[in-house]
């Protein structure tokens, strides 16, 4: 995670304060000392193909003292996973005091309904992919739906928002241009009009029904849908990479260098604001039947 997602990761979990956090997806141990650092002695869950001390002789990585770790020959996949008798362990029995973080590159509407399952209700999902971009099918794209207020796109090629995406691609590494947002018989959602998963390994094509049908779903459940904002404006931090078109407003707005310098966020360097992905916290409870 770059610096972004650090902050919005520490922030959620100081305001939630939950009694134990899960987290699907390590690598090298980062999240887990954002974690650490917002609650220094609440235990942690982590589920993660490989260990992160196996990254240690190669360079900087992170292992918690209070981490239970599913790795290795132990792994398991969060769907898999006995959660009530995982936090049974740790004296934990009210799901509703539990974080549970997603850096896994996963379907999160899958990770949604198993997280739904076991009796979650506070998630975050450190990527959030925008329309078009991305390895799996995000919270973002789901919601991008032609009833809501600036959702839906057109696939015309002399638009006014093609017009638009192609300038503001000159100036955004990601941002997306008609060509790669639109797949066959103009298929906008998703990626291309697929449901992506496992790092990009399996592609679904969605027709728009059941790309609508996905979000109507996800309205059933949903709480509280927020995208953490990125820390500051591209006028400070210099970052090139995403388009802040396609992200919420900056918690230090562009023009305030002055505030911007006050945080001592001039003396990081550039290239940690350029991992922004509309990381997003949901509130999540089941549907009343």
């Amino acid at each position: 995670m770059g610096f972004d997602h650090s902050f919005g990761l520490w922030f959620i979990t100081r305001w939630l304060k939950p009694d134990i956090m899960i987290e699907s997806g390590a690598f090298k141990g980062h999240s887990t000392w954002v974690l650490r650092q917002a609650m220094p002695d609440t235990p942690i869950i982590s589920l993660t193909p490989r260990h992160p001390e196996k990254y240690l002789k190669k360079g900087p990585a992170y292992v918690d003292g209070n981490c239970t770790y599913f790795v290795g020959k132990d792994f398991v996949d969060f769907g898999s996973v006995d959660w009530e008798k995982v936090l049974k362990i740790h004296g934990i029995s009210d799901f509703s005091r539990v974080l549970v973080f997603f850096d896994d590159h996963q379907n999160e509407l899958k990770r949604l309904k198993q997280a739904l399952k076991a009796g979650f209700h506070h998630l975050v999902f450190e990527d959030n992919y925008d329309t078009g971009t991305g390895d799996h099918y995000s919270l973002r794209q789901i919601c991008d739906q032609f009833y809501i207020r600036g959702g839906g796109h057109s696939c015309f090629k002399d638009s006014d928002e093609a017009r638009i995406r192609s300038k503001r691609k000159k100036f955004w590494e990601k941002a997306v241009d008609i060509d790669e947002l639109c797949g066959p018989h103009e298929a906008w959602w998703g990626v291309r009009g697929e449901m992506r998963d496992n790092f990009n390994h399996n592609k679904t094509t969605i027709s728009y029904g059941e790309h609508f049908q996905n979000s109507r779903f996800v309205e059933s459940i949903l709480d509280v849908y927020w995208e953490l904002p990125p820390t500051a404006g591209p006028s400070l931090t210099h970052q090139t990479r995403y388009d802040p078109g396609r992200a919420p407003p900056p918690v230090v707005e562009d023009g305030r260098y002055r505030m911007f310098q006050r945080l001592g966020l001039d003396r990081l360097e550039r290239s940690v604001f350029n991992g922004y992905t509309q990381m997003v916290y949901l509130q999540i409870s089941k549907p009343e039947s």
